[in-house]
């Protein structure tokens, strides 16, 4: 599926914790989203298998940031603004 082209550039901002059941299946999906768009993923800091399946993907619109600690929804939001690049910025939960 080719992504239509806009003039502006997307970013989805997803922070995770202990999401080892879903993640997988949250990035597929926005993966598969006909548009061009960047994917900023923050881990902060899961202790539960997320952090081994996020390093598992490969993908060059793929942004994933590990916070070595648990710190907070909040700044894994703003870890991951601070990363974006996209003109429009999107949040989406990990839990799907």
């Amino acid at each position: 599926m080719n992504p239509t082209r806009h003039p502006f550039r997307l970013s989805i901002l997803i922070p995770v914790y202990n999401e080892e059941k879903t993640v997988a299946l949250l990035l597929d999906k926005v993966k598969q989203a006909p548009f061009d768009k960047e994917i900023v993923v923050v881990d902060d800091g899961s202790t539960d298998g997320t952090r081994e399946i996020l390093e598992g993907f490969d993908d060059p619109f793929m942004h994933v940031i590990f916070h070595e600690v648990n710190i907070g929804k909040g700044a894994a939001l703003r870890t991951a603004i601070n990363s974006a690049s996209g003109d429009i910025l999107i949040f989406q939960d990990a839990d799907l």
